[in-house]
């Protein structure tokens, strides 16, 4: 464990002008806290906050977040109190101690409808104060260095909450080093062969060619000196788990892969980069399509540096990246660099954002989106991608993760230009959609009058910016429509008891249902979020009548004829409580198909043959088929478990088809009887949760939609 005297002279080190008394004090008042505590290895568990300290010193962080680590699990491990740390360090340390542990007891990796709702928390807690999230990385980075201490499953566990959230997190932040040290850390628990067998391969690689770095290193530094260029410059093999991901998705074998070697180039001033890009392209042949000058357009968590990729020798590709060192000090430490010291005062990094700032620009987009799965979505479509680059017809620039389309870039100028676009020229050129655009192209968004989004846009649409907005206005046209039929059926539920669904009536009943006006109670009784016999009994419930057991089957959906009887759509099998479109069948009645089925293509071209529907509101029986595939360990009584798991919730298994055996596992097929999508969501959660169940999808067949649009 690090000493008081050693933490101290680390800080001291680059901010002389450190409180020393302070850093002690919490450094005895964290050691007597946690006496008698101990980890997984054994080791006294203050060695832990000492070592996320440590780590934060190599960020040249301020004395508060140094205090901070160190005392960032008394509240919650200790007797320690919040008021106590207060008194003690001020009311900065102690929001900031209060703030990680909030953050510890998230569940990140939790069920989709937790984890979104402490995705929110999470994104609160940075925008109060980014340093909470900076001592909760280096608390993951310390505890993932050490995780040869704790429980195989645990570890898994762990390494997979880091893989998916905290990695992709720090590399959001700019802090590409913790990225790549997070992920090699959980690739190292998830997949040790695979890292290791990368490993192997580079060293037979090394043994095959030698020094590979060295040779290029001192080639490049040769030409710079030749050039009258003052450069530092480095060279380093990529991360196992870095080298890893392109073999899987370029799906090619380690002895294909090109670009295993990485150079930076640190220079004095940014002529000085492009006079170091024009060397290092004079002397080795650049790799067309590689090439991002990321000075001139800098990330939004302040990254600069030029990237390009050139053949070395023996072809061999290799990245050069080339920055100056005030954009190398914001590239090492992101966000964080906004804190940094520097000879005892707050580091002056003009590259350096404001946080308050950055935070606000990751979190506008979330604004408004109250789904869960869809928040969800947006952040995690936010945290991942990489950035494209493309430009307005002015010449302005517009930075999409990579993937997006032109509504995406629509929607990123304004949201009234992307929900007016009916179409976009690329480079000049008419092209749909759905196109994926690429770095420096030059986008043309071609608006309507009248044009609003369509359902078809959430599917060609990957930005959560684009993908809100386009929710919402979808609701809202909805809503109107809704509304309406939402009129009707009041009117239809009133008239039964004798009343009238006058406008003061509709308002009480939105009052006592609180909800916020009757337009709102009208919006949802037309889209069978609640029954009539909801708003009924809202304002007398004397007269309402008694809500039968169940919907029965031939009046579970509205918007048929009475002379037409319907069939759930084998592709799709829609539940109540999904949205549904009808097709009219000749000789067949009508086939109900989920909005989103992929059967609906063969029928645009037949306008006419569609049928508006939606399923009553109320308790339908459970007599809808839905298909799960599930993967199961191959263990004793993991079937029967899970077959009683359903039987709990009420479902009944129509038939079961093992699809694949394998010594570890099975895959089958089941067939499950429900009331509705509520019910299909309890049963698939209770599945997910069980531990010995790998994965549960719902099955949608599609060459069961290739065949229904065949036989029309």
């Amino acid at each position: 464990m690090i000493a008081a005297d050693d933490l101290v002279a680390l800080v001291r080190n680059y901010n002389p002008k450190t409180n020393e008394t302070l850093i002690r004090a919490a450094y005895d008042y964290g050691r007597a806290m946690h006496e008698g505590q101990f980890r997984h290895s054994g080791e006294p568990y203050f060695s832990h906050p000492v070592a996320v300290a440590a780590i934060l010193t190599e960020q040249q962080l301020d004395d508060a977040t140094i205090i901070t680590a160190l005392l960032h699990d008394t509240i919650e491990d200790t007797k320690s109190t919040y008021a106590e740390v207060a008194l003690r360090f001020g009311n900065e340390v102690a929001m900031l101690v209060d703030g990680v542990t909030k953050l510890t007891n998230l569940q990140l990796s939790s069920s989709e409808t937790k984890q979104a709702e402490n995705f929110r928390k999470l994104f609160m807690a940075m925008s109060k104060d980014l340093r909470v999230i900076l001592v909760k990385l280096a608390d993951r980075l310390h505890n993932m260095r050490t995780i040869k201490a704790m429980k195989p499953e645990k570890q898994i566990q762990k390494a997979r909450e880091t893989m998916d959230i905290y990695a992709p997190l720090a590399g959001r932040m700019g802090m590409q080093w913790m990225r790549e040290e997070l992920e090699d850390l959980a690739f190292r628990v998830l997949n040790a062969e695979g890292r290791a067998s990368i490993i192997r391969r580079f060293i037979t690689l090394q043994k095959e060619t030698g020094d590979v770095i060295h040779r290029i290193t001192g080639d490049m530094r040769h030409e710079l000196e030749k050039a009258g260029l003052e450069t530092e410059v480095f060279g380093r093999a990529k991360k196992p788990f870095s080298i890893w991901r392109k073999m899987q998705e370029k799906e090619i074998g380690f002895s294909r892969l090109s670009d295993i070697y990485g150079f930076r180039i640190i220079t004095h001033s940014k002529a000085d980069c492009y006079a170091t890009l024009g060397v290092i392209h004079q002397r080795w042949r650049a790799i067309p399509g590689r090439f991002k000058d990321y000075i001139s357009e800098p990330k939004s968590n302040g990254y600069r540096s030029i990237h390009t990729t050139v053949s070395g020798r023996d072809g061999k590709r290799v990245e050069v990246q080339i920055r100056t060192r005030q954009m190398h000090d914001v590239a090492e430490t992101g966000v964080a660099a906004h804190w940094s010291y520097r000879d005892g005062v707050r580091s002056e990094n003009p590259f350096a954002v404001d946080p308050a700032k950055w935070v606000a620009s990751l979190t506008e987009q979330f604004v408004g989106e109250d789904d869960h799965e869809d928040f969800l979505e947006a952040v995690k479509l936010e945290m991942y991608p990489d950035k494209v680059f493309c430009f307005t017809p002015k010449g302005d620039v517009v930075k999409l993760p990579r993937g997006a389309t032109p509504l995406d870039f629509a929607y990123a100028i304004h949201t009234r230009i992307g929900s007016g676009c009916v179409g976009a020229k690329v480079d000049g050129l008419r092209v749909p959609l759905w196109t994926r655009l690429k770095n420096g192209q030059s986008v043309d968004i071609v608006t309507a009058e009248g044009q609003t989004p369509q359902a078809t846009w959430l599917d060609i649409a990957t930005t959560g910016k684009a993908k809100s907005a386009i929710r919402r206005e979808l609701r809202e046209a909805g809503r109107e429509r809704f509304a309406q039929l939402g009129r009707e059926l009041a009117r239809s539920a009133f008239e039964n008891v004798g009343k009238k669904a006058s406008d003061k009536v509709l308002e009480m009943a939105a009052r006592n249902l609180r909800i916020s006006d009757a337009q709102e109670l009208l919006a949802r009784l037309g889209s069978a979020e609640m029954s009539a016999r909801d708003v009924v009994a809202a304002v007398y419930p004397d007269l309402a009548p008694e809500p039968s057991d169940f919907i029965e089957l031939q009046s579970a959906v509205i918007g048929l004829d009475k002379r037409q009887g319907f069939d759930r759509a084998p592709c799709c099998q829609p539940l109540p409580g999904e949205r549904i479109v009808g097709i009219v069948q000749r000789g067949k009645g009508v086939i109900v198909h989920s909005i989103d089925c992929g059967a609906l293509a063969a029928y645009e071209d037949q306008p006419s043959r569609w049928l508006d529907l939606h399923w009553a509101a109320g308790n339908h029986a459970p007599v809808y088929a839905v298909s799960l595939e599930l993967t199961i360990g191959n263990d004793a009584g993991v079937l029967g478990r899970i077959c009683t798991l359903i039987g709990e919730k009420k479902a009944n298994i129509s038939d079961l088809i093992f699809v694949d055996r394998k010594p570890d596992f099975y895959k089958l097929l089941l067939d499950i009887d429900l009331s509705d999508a509520n019910h299909l969501h309890a049963v698939m959660s209770a599945l997910e949760a069980e531990s010995d169940v790998a994965s549960v999808v719902r099955r949608r067949d599609p060459a069961l939609s290739m065949q229904a649009a065949a036989a029309e």
